[in-house]
């Protein structure tokens, strides 16, 4: 009987590098009160997409 588990795909180098970023300045937020757990998802895709945008111009 065969797996049907599917291998966990990897992400590249500059996703991994936009994750990182995005973790330490929420890491920072949190730290100075800026971020609660109620405006966390919203923070962090807000976050996420900035330092998207910026790595990639």
């Amino acid at each position: 009987m065969g797996s049907s588990k599917s291998q966990p795909e990897s992400i590249s180098g500059q996703e991994e590098l936009i994750l990182k970023v995005t973790k330490e300045i929420i890491v920072k937020f949190i730290e100075v009160g800026r971020v609660s757990p109620t405006s966390f998802a919203e923070t962090f895709k807000a976050i996420n997409d900035t330092v998207r945008d910026s790595i990639k111009r």
